[in-house]
């Protein structure tokens, strides 16, 4: 996974930097008045997380849940 900027431009997203490889498939997220706004800081643990989660260092929810029983 690679993240990376871009503006609006004619109805266009214009990248910052090196061009995606044509045909690449791309999520995009956006602000508006509907949603929150990260500090550079949260930005940067969110998109840390989102690495971790990509290598597959993640939990599962059945493992979450039966860690947090047996520690009662």
């Amino acid at each position: 996974m690679r993240v990376t900027k871009g503006r609006v431009v004619g109805g266009q997203i214009v990248v910052e930097g090196e061009p995606l490889e044509e045909g690449s498939t791309v999520t995009i997220l956006f602000p508006d008045d509907r949603t929150f706004r990260l500090s550079d800081t949260d930005e940067a643990e969110l998109l840390a997380a989102m690495a971790e989660a990509d290598r597959g260092e993640n939990v599962t929810a059945d493992d979450l849940l039966s860690e947090l029983r047996n520690r009662r």
